[in-house]
């Protein structure tokens, strides 16, 4: 215990404690009920504030900083509004398991329960989207409570956590003494490694196997683990699949990485997992985009699952061995006796389908043959995200809001490195990825960071250029444009017969809305536009860039697993082969004499593709 006592306020407190939690950055908008804390600030120039234009972006921003870190993140804002504007972003983490502190002042303790002005029960409406939250009822707690926030923060299986003050906690003052001990907390010890029976139950499946398949997710970066992860499977010649989240735990040019699985995933990707004997589960959470229909999700194979967080397993899927631990750990129990087995016929498998996918793909190099279905003289947002790829040589860290773009960056955007992918990839937040992009870049200025976002989700949080421009953050950002909601337009053309209710949309000339922030700006219309126009937005290295990127209306994310569709029951880009055939049968069908038209009937959901782009 440290004994050096000073007499601080409580606001002083929040500071003092920030400090000794290694805080460097906090993201924030003052209010009145937090104003005792924003004055103290003036007092603690090692706490840099970064004033956001919208408390939803400082919890963003604090997401994105975490997520590049690994450090946990810090928000702030005052009561009631500003408090549950920080709502969307404290869920957004949750989802994802990443770890933020947000403070937020209150009303004073007298005033509670009395609807006071800006009166908001914060606790009571993140209690189920945070990892634990507290409200600071006496001054004499305050310092332990920051400490055990951080603490639950960032250990274990990581997540959000609140802390809300009163305003009369902020103002008043006590002896400050920090405590060193380490935190207890009853009932939450996050276990470290294995039992030695479920590793040993583990071991036996794999030996059995004879098409296993590594399902790898967000823990394995978070564990640190991804050197471990590479051991597994190359020592066990087992390939990985990855979820989205996942991506960057092992390299994407790995030869035994398939890619990623699920709703948007790789043909052969999915294929694989159905007809796979062993499906080792690691720092997954089996969400329904990653297993379609459940009743016959690799229904043929046994399953281990690895992850920190017992209430996971067996939550979505029942598993024949279910290892609390961390994954690190795990691993390492596990690489210590595997076993080195060939696997070559499953490999060739995986090989023919993936022939396959390769023959439907829609990018190739600009001087190649292109498929048939590419428009002539269209540019793709799928041929976007690759060229960037290709132009910043694979290295940057990448910020997706989410949408058809978040898809084909996932696709087409090769990560090589663990924490290089910042994505919603739980809650599917639109608005995220530019003030995530801000918060990853001030986390990492050593790093090139791309904030990619479509048009809709853009503008749901575009007033953050202005954070951008105070702050001189160096991101660069890519409005993949098509002026639609295009995830939303997909549905609807699929499943919805084409009635493109409230997706069509008006946008703004985004290079002059940059300019207007004083933010240099490119519009790009053809393909052959790309690697000058990404060369001289990395040439500039001071303040924002914007490159707007007029794309194709109609361009579709092949393939899709329809929502609860079996998972290799996917709608895929046909061959060229196949869609010159279709070609050419409705060129037919359109000379023939006209018949009277049959009744119709209701069309099946795959019946409905084909009337559009690519197919």
């Amino acid at each position: 215990m440290n004994t050096e006592a000073v007499v601080l306020t409580g606001a002083e407190i929040v500071c003092e404690c920030l400090l000794r939690e290694g805080v460097d950055i906090v993201f924030g908008y003052p209010g009145g009920a937090i104003l005792p804390t924003y004055d103290a600030l003036t007092k603690y120039p090692q706490l840099h504030h970064v004033l956001t234009r919208h408390e939803q972006g400082a919890s963003h921003m604090a997401d994105g900083y975490a997520r590049a870190t690994g450090k946990v993140g810090v928000a702030m804002a005052t009561s009631g509004p500003g408090a549950t504007n920080l709502v969307t972003g404290i869920a957004t983490a949750m989802m994802d398991s990443s770890p933020i502190v947000c403070i937020t002042g209150q009303v004073p303790t007298g005033a509670i329960g009395t609807d006071a002005f800006q009166e908001t029960d914060v606790t009571g409406i993140t209690l189920p989207i945070t990892k634990h939250n507290y409200l600071v009822t006496s001054l004499d707690e305050l310092a332990e409570v920051m400490r055990e926030a951080f603490h639950i923060a960032r250990t274990g299986r990581p997540g959000p956590v609140l802390v809300d003050i009163p305003k009369d906690i902020q103002n008043q003052s006590t002896n400050f003494v920090y405590p060193t001990e380490p935190v207890t907390l009853p009932g939450y010890k996050p276990p470290r490694v294995g039992r030695a029976d479920q590793v040993d139950a583990a071991l036996k499946l794999i030996r059995e196997s004879r098409r296993p398949i590594i399902l790898a997710g967000h823990g394995i970066s978070m564990s640190n683990a991804n050197r471990e992860l590479a051991q597994l499977c190359e020592r066990a010649q087992i390939p990985v699949a990855l979820t989205l989240l996942g991506k960057g735990a092992i390299s994407e040019q790995h030869p035994m990485c398939l890619g990623m699985m699920g709703m948007h995933g790789g043909a052969e990707v999915n294929h694989a997992i159905q007809q796979a004997d062993l499906l080792i589960a690691l720092g997954m959470r089996f969400d329904d985009r990653v297993t379609g229909n459940l009743a016959t999700y690799a229904r043929n194979s046994r399953k281990i699952h690895v992850d920190i967080d017992p209430s996971e397993i067996n939550k979505n899927v029942n598993v024949d061995v279910g290892i609390v631990g961390d994954l690190g750990e795990v691993l390492r129990q596990l690489l210590d006796r595997v076993e080195r087995r060939p696997n070559d016929a499953w490999f060739d498998r995986i090989a023919e389908w993936r022939a396959d996918s390769e023959l439907r793909e829609i990018v190739r190099p600009a001087e190649a043959p292109q498929h048939p279905a590419v428009p002539e003289g269209k540019l793709l947002g799928a041929q976007v995200i690759r060229d960037l790829f290709e132009f910043t040589g694979g290295n940057a860290v990448t910020v997706t809001d989410v949408g058809q773009h978040q898809m084909w960056e996932a696709q087409y955007y090769q990560h090589e490195r663990p924490h290089s992918l910042i994505t919603s990839g739980g809650l599917g937040t639109m608005g995220f990825g530019l003030p995530a992009a801000i918060g990853a870049k001030m986390a990492r200025p050593d790093q090139e960071v791309w904030a990619i976002v479509g048009d809709g989700g853009f503008q749901m949080t575009s007033m953050e250029l202005a954070t951008a421009v105070q702050e001189q953050v160096n991101v660069h950002i890519a409005v993949i444009n098509n002026g639609f909601l295009g995830m939303v337009r997909q549905w609807q053309e699929f499943f919805y017969e084409e009635r493109y209710n409230q997706t069509p949309m008006v946008n703004p000339d985004f290079c002059k809305l940059a300019e207007a922030y004083g933010i240099p700006a490119t519009r790009v219309t053809e393909r052959g536009q790309i690697e000058e126009a990404v060369n001289e937005n990395r040439a500039r290295t001071a303040g924002p860039t914007l490159i707007d990127f007029v794309v194709e209306k109609e361009e579709i994310v092949f393939p899709m697993v329809p929502a609860g569709a079996d998972l290799d029951d996917m709608i895929r880009r046909p061959t060229p082969e196949e869609f010159e055939r279709k070609r050419r049968e409705r060129a037919a069908a359109a000379e023939a004499p006209e018949e009277p038209a049959p009744e119709p009937e209701a069309p099946a959901a795959a019946a409905t593709v084909g009337t559009r782009f690519g197919v």
